[in-house]
């Protein structure tokens, strides 16, 4: 996940500490002086605390004279200076810009001069000094790399490798760019001899300690989150100009553009930015990026984009209802809160579907996937896999897992892959001899003790079965809209997408998005008729922004 937050190069640096240009700027006398303009001077003397971790609205720090370390603690509460900025040199991570807790802590080194900018005035300098900007949000991209790499300010997991919510706990930090170490107690004996100690059975793994939180077993996602700082409190009566349901490709691009545009602006993201897209592992033909980006690099960029311009995001809360009859609109959460919003963009997505095969729900996060990450690539390294589906999501995973498996072996019912999957992929496909291509096949059997040990699969002309050691199975055989949330208050196609672009009587709307009820809009794949590519779904959400303008703020007549 660590290259959800890359920069400038299509690939992540071995090492981002060591680019201190870069992550650890000397600003030149100038900028100094500017940036001293949006705070107020203070003399801080040695051993002060200047900000803790756990700690949200961390202010922006700009060291005139002296030294602030910054510190991270192990486990046994030992102290690790991670580094120590100078004068001209800034404190500050990603959370100057979301709100959430700071993974680490900094103290005055010797007796320190300093000009402390509260986080309005620090929104205002990246608003209002673009090279300055440019500067501070590259050095606390590369230093949450650098987090992330070096598993500063990380928690523990401790579970079983293998384990359906070791997984998916793993799945929710890398998503979240959230530090953490793995103590896997199939191969770990001192991650045994901890949850031996504790009389911990196998139902409450995977186990969470943090510094901040007492210990979470087997936590969800939303607990986690709260646990984490992840999650932001929402204020009910606050109103914002709109609220974006979803934070793919679509609901991101949406976002940058209202913010940008001075709207006040939500997203809400039931478990992290970037969608389905985003656990794409490289999209090739997406725009301006010849040597390709992985999904998770690209939805890294745009929310850190979204959040440089002002938008809110409200991670791992998701939607489960609209009040459509009152205005400004409500969304319900599935937390108990409540989003009021003038304008609505439905940028949802849609869900996966899944396989009917005998014993699949015993064996879902026990071994079949539908995404492939380096999570899943590091689980399935030297062995055999199964990719089942004929899209750009199925050829992408093949091409990529290929690197490091023993074999891959894609399952389509139809003929073959040319009218589903762009050439290129078909071609890098039928070029690997670590590929095979199953066509007119399908999965028959599931077979396993805990967890997925063998897949069977059926050519459906023949008859002909056979059966590989194969302990995951990745199923991409497409998805239906996630619609289930909007109570009946927009009109859907039959297959439960959002018809957009006529009344009920058939009648043109003012945009191709706009929907049945007036301020709401769909964009992206949750969209009926929609073309289903990162690229269109990002033109969507940025296009979609004018007609929010336009009824936002009608022409006088």
């Amino acid at each position: 996940m660590a290259d959800n937050l890359n920069t400038d190069n299509n690939e992540i640096p071995d090492e981002p500490y060591e680019r201190a240009a870069q992550a650890f700027p000397q600003l030149d006398d100038d900028m100094a002086a500017r940036v001293a303009s949006y705070g107020e001077e203070e003399l801080v003397p040695q051993g002060t605390l200047v900000f803790e971790r756990g700690q949200r609205g961390i202010d922006f720090f700009l060291i005139l004279d002296g030294e602030i370390e910054i510190f991270d603690t192990d486990d046994s509460g030992k102290c690790r200076i991670v580094t120590t900025h100078r004068a001209a040199q800034f404190t500050g991570e990603l959370h100057l810009l979301n709100g959430r807790q700071t993974l680490l802590s900094a103290r005055a080194g010797i007796d320190t001069r300093l000009v402390r900018i509260k986080p309005a005035g620090f929104r205002r300098l990246i608003g209002g000094e673009q090279d300055i900007a440019e500067i501070i949000l590259r050095a606390l991209i590369l230093r949450r790399v650098g987090s992330l790499q070096r598993r500063r300010g990380a928690i523990s997991v401790i579970g079983s490798g293998h384990g359906g919510d070791t997984l998916r706990v793993q799945q929710f930090l890398t998503r979240n760019a959230y530090p953490f170490h793995l103590l896997d107690v199939d191969v770990d004996a001192h991650a045994r001899e901890l949850l031996d100690n504790h009389s911990l059975a196998p139902a409450q793994f995977p186990v969470v300690l943090s510094p901040n939180s007492p210990a979470l077993f087997n936590p969800s996602n939303a607990t986690l989150a709260d646990a984490l700082g992840l999650a932001e409190a929402i204020d009910p009566e606050h109103v914002y100009d709109v609220a974006v349901v979803g934070a793919g490709p679509a609901g991101l691009a949406a976002a940058v553009y209202a913010a940008s545009e001075g709207l006040d602006t939500i997203v809400i993201e039931g478990l992290a930015p970037g969608g389905q897209a985003g656990t794409s592992s490289k999209i090739e033909n997406y725009l301006g990026f010849p040597t390709g980006i992985s999904g998770a690099a690209l939805a890294g960029r745009a929310q850190v984009q979204a959040m440089k311009f002002g938008a809110n995001l409200a991670i791992s809360r998701a939607v489960v209802g609209l009040d459509c009859g009152v205005y400004p609109y409500v969304l319900r959460l599935d937390d108990g809160q409540r989003v009021k919003a003038r304008s609505i963009v439905v940028a949802s997505g849609v869900r996966y579907r899944k396989l009917e095969v005998q014993s699949y729900s015993q064996f879902e996060c026990q071994g079949i996937h539908y995404a492939a990450t380096p999570i899943e690539q590091q689980l399935c390294k030297d062995e055999e896999v199964v990719v089942v589906g004929g899209g750009n999501s199925a050829g992408q995973a093949a091409v990529f897992l290929s690197r490091t498996v023993k074999h891959v072996h894609i399952l389509v019912r139809g003929e073959g892959l040319a009218a589903t999957m762009s050439d290129y992929l078909v071609r890098r496909i039928a070029q690997s001899p670590r590929i095979t291509l199953h066509a007119r096949t399908e999965v028959s059997s599931l077979e396993g003790n805990g967890y997925l040990q063998e897949v069977g699969f059926t050519h459906r002309d023949t008859g002909a079965t056979q059966k590989r050691p194969c302990s995951n199975l990745f199923v991409m055989i497409g998805a239906g809209a996630n619609t289930d949330w909007l109570d009946g208050c927009l009109e859907l196609d039959r297959s439960g997408f959002v018809k957009t672009g006529y009344d009920a009587n058939g009648q043109l709307l003012p945009s191709p998005y706009a929907t049945t009820l007036p301020g709401v809009y769909a964009v992206g794949d949750v969209r009926s008729g929609s073309v289903k590519r990162v690229a269109s779904s990002v033109g969507e959400g940025s296009v979609v922004v004018q007609a929010i303008h336009q009824f936002l703020n009608p022409p006088a007549t």
